[in-house]
């Protein structure tokens, strides 16, 4: 029971923690709960719902990057700076999720509204006039806008995602 107490009064337990949080938030939505939407849900729920999710995700990622810094163990924050792999894969994370969760997370979002808003306005134009199965400039700008933003999210998520779990590495071999 000692044991447990002191633990609880370390930094370093917490820096586990929030680390531990931070990898396991990232594997579950970037790798489980999006792919399982995406395959389950029809798209207009499956859109909803992303709009809903990722700003959260993003929001408490950074967070977690935040906190899993603050707390870095031997005397917070400080000492992190001493360690530049440490700082440099920490800072990767906060700054992918920062990115994502200010710029291009928002981005990715009007870009979705306004491409299913454009689809809608496809389908009534095609409705009231006889025109063929070509897509409209407008269309094929909407989904470019989506596609640029949607593939950079993907890619800081995932920089993000890789330096979190090299950073892990980096923390066992000192536990070692």
């Amino acid at each position: 029971m000692a044991t447990l107490l002191t633990a609880l009064t370390k930094l370093s337990s917490y820096h586990l923690l929030a680390w531990g949080s931070l990898l396991g938030m990232q594997l579950y939505q970037t790798f489980v709960m999006t792919k399982v939407c995406y395959l389950y849900l029809p798209r207009p729920q499956f859109t909803t719902l992303q709009k809903r999710i990722f700003p959260l995700y993003f929001g408490i990622e950074t967070a977690l990057a935040a906190a899993t810094a603050a707390t870095y163990p031997s005397g917070s924050i400080w000492a992190l700076a001493s360690h530049h792999l440490n700082s440099a894969l920490l800072g990767l994370t906060l700054a992918m999720s920062g990115l994502n969760l200010l710029v291009y997370g928002p981005k990715t979002i009007e870009a979705m509204v306004h491409r299913s808003h454009q689809k809608t306005r496809e389908a009534l134009r095609s409705s009231t006039t006889v025109t063929g199965n070509s897509t409209s400039e407008e269309m094929h700008l909407a989904r470019r806008q989506f596609s640029r933003n949607h593939a950079m999210s993907i890619h800081l998520n995932l920089i993000g995602v890789i330096s979190t779990v090299v950073y892990g590495v980096s923390l066992s071999s000192r536990m070692a």
